[in-house]
């Protein structure tokens, strides 16, 4: 009869069980019981007297309703994956349309600069034949007679036409 003191690790370790189970067996069998040194729990065992075979762990069966539950909640999981999917698919075909109506949107606004710019040079360009062309009515200018200057003024205001439409179509 030989006594051996050990911690619940070691008898759990000696046994092939866990430390949870060795304390287990412990007080079912009323080992005696006592404190080391360094705080732990020390159990008195007489391992000639102890039968002790750990007995083969039996497959629990799961509760039926937690399996279901476990089920539903994995195909709640892919419903959602599948609708994050299906949104993250729809944002990126907006997020396109986007970009294509922002580079849309920047060449018009382009387009529209220089069509102000052309309108405010014609703008000009009218102006000026107008006066020309008042000028040609009143007869202000004292150059020759009035047949000669219309005729020079209307070849200055030909040239003048076409010039502005060269630069128009620049």
């Amino acid at each position: 009869m030989s006594v051996e003191l050990l911690t619940y690790a070691e008898l759990g370790a000696r046994l092939n069980v866990s430390r949870e189970a060795a304390r287990s067996l412990a007080r079912r069998r009323r080992f005696p019981r006592s404190r080391s040194d360094d705080g732990k729990a020390l159990v008195g065992v007489d391992f000639s007297e102890l039968r002790y075979r750990p007995r083969p762990r039996i497959g629990r069966q799961a509760d039926p309703i937690a399996a279901s539950m476990a089920k539903i909640e994995a195909f709640k999981s892919e419903a959602f994956k599948a609708e994050i999917a299906r949104l993250e698919a729809k944002a990126a075909g907006y997020r396109a349309d986007f970009e294509r109506e922002r580079e849309r949107a920047d060449r018009l606004a382009v387009e529209l600069l220089q069509a102000a710019a052309e309108t405010t040079a014609a703008n000009a360009w009218a102006g000026q034949l107008e006066d020309e062309v008042a000028d040609l009515r009143t007869g202000r200018r004292a150059s020759g007679s009035t047949a000669g200057r219309a005729a020079l003024r209307l070849g200055h205001l030909a040239a003048a036409i076409v010039a502005a439409d060269r630069a128009a179509f620049r």
